[in-house]
């Protein structure tokens, strides 16, 4: 930063000597003001009685000084507005504990629903489209990625939509129990096509503090921890 100007002379030319003053990135406004009236007495002790400084000048550099150590009030202030917000945050989030969500994601998790028939249950898997398609084509795969099943859904609404598979495949058996399965999607609009994003569902464990103090949440060993933002869905 230059050094701030009092009439036609610098504070750094004292006595006819002009020198360099260098200040870090990390000085605080207290090492500013200390500086700054250093350099300002300085000047006075040694102005020119002739051409003594202007007081609008003087002013001026008063308001600069003042203007940098309201700048790091601020940050401080919007620091601890940070800190509530970030508080505020974890406390919302421990509310989703034990609940459902969908959250980017292909997975499916297959489980018996009756061990008399061999029917099981498959958790939902949705999608988010960024507009409105004429068709969502939906392929399950197996653990080695071979298409077990397919079905589509017809026209839908730009948003969030969430589906569930019947766990039927395509010769009309059940899928296996206690396996994971993935989902593919495909959303057709006239005649082009898109991958579109898909969302699995998770189960909320417990909440974890980010270092940045947001927190995140901790969906168990099957997925990574997502953000607030990542979850599109509660159910």
């Amino acid at each position: 930063m230059a050094s701030p100007v009092i009439g036609s002379t610098t504070l750094a030319n004292i006595n006819g000597t002009t020198s360099t003053s260098t200040t870090t990135g990390t000085s605080s406004s207290d090492e500013l003001n200390d500086r700054f009236m250093t350099m300002l007495i300085t000047q006075l002790k040694n102005q020119d009685p002739t051409n003594p400084m202007d007081n609008s000048d003087m002013t001026a550099q008063l308001a600069q000084i003042n203007t940098v150590s309201g700048i790091e009030d601020l940050n401080d202030s919007l620091d601890k507005i940070n800190d509530q917000i970030g508080a505020g945050q974890a406390l919302q989030a421990t509310a989703l504990i034990g609940q459902g969500v969908m959250v980017p994601g292909d997975q499916i998790l297959v489980g018996t629903s009756d061990d008399t028939t061999g029917e099981v249950a498959a958790t939902p898997v949705g999608v988010d489209l960024d507009s409105a398609v004429d068709d969502l084509q939906i392929t399950i795969k197996g653990a080695n990625g071979q298409a077990i099943d397919s079905f589509s859904t017809g026209p839908l609404s730009a948003g969030v939509h969430s589906f569930t598979w019947d766990g039927t495949l395509s010769d009309g058996s059940y899928a296996s129990a206690d396996q994971t399965y993935s989902v593919e999607m495909t959303a057709v609009s006239g005649d082009s096509s898109y991958t579109p994003t898909t969302l699995n569902y998770a189960l909320v464990n417990g909440v974890i503090q980010s270092d940045d103090g947001s927190p995140t949440l901790d969906l168990g060993y099957a997925q990574d921890p997502v953000t607030l933002d990542d979850v599109r869905q509660i159910l």
